[in-house]
């Protein structure tokens, strides 16, 4: 199972582009947990470590049901709309630190590649956005930890369309790496 991950700063169209990926490849999508988390307890940004670490366990979880889901239908990709750097960069800017065994985690948990969202689409205003005038620092902050951490990851930017095509052609190239046949080319060719 191959897992694609989006990342990046806030309002830089994660959730949409995850989305239509999955759509895309007919496949799982896993959803930023801490939306819903925030939103059902009402906590808007009034979060603690505590929050963050039930986050972080929710999106393990909702990642591990979208993998089980994704190989049940004999999927060979799935996507997810965020991963535990997003919880490591927000817990050391709100905290000053993060806790360990999300660390780990970080380490254990690998992603075959990682989208990282450029910050040149309009900011959207969100109850549950925090920084407008940090994105370029974020931004920043999340290359170096992809490039640190030897990953596997590629800058997308640009319009939404060319966000999608980017994503596409670069999921196309991991998918044949891998013995796949891309989704498009599986469906003109109904053969293979």
């Amino acid at each position: 199972m191959l897992r694609v991950a989006l990342t990046g700063p806030e309002s830089t169209g994660k959730t949409t582009l995850s989305q239509k990926l999955a759509e895309h490849y007919h496949t799982a999508w896993v959803p930023e947990y801490a939306r819903e988390y925030l939103e059902t307890r009402q906590l808007g940004l009034s979060y603690t470590l505590a929050d963050l670490e039930d986050i972080a366990r929710g999106q393990l979880a909702t990642e591990d049901a979208a993998v089980a889901a994704a190989e049940r239908c004999r999927r060979p990709v799935v996507f997810c709309d965020t991963e535990l750097l997003v919880i490591k960069v927000w817990a050391e800017h709100a905290f000053g630190h993060c806790p360990e065994w999300i660390l780990q985690e970080i380490e254990r948990r690998s992603y075959d590649l990682i989208l990282l969202l450029g910050i040149d689409l309009p900011w959207e205003p969100d109850p549950l956005r925090e920084h407008p005038h940090l994105r370029q620092y974020f931004y920043d902050l999340y290359r170096s930890e992809l490039t640190e951490r030897l990953s596997n990851f590629a800058e997308i930017g640009g319009t939404f369309e060319r966000r999608l095509d980017q994503s596409c052609f670069l999921i196309d190239e991991l998918l044949r790496s891998h013995g796949y046949v891309p989704a498009a080319q599986a469906a003109a060719d109904p053969q293979s």
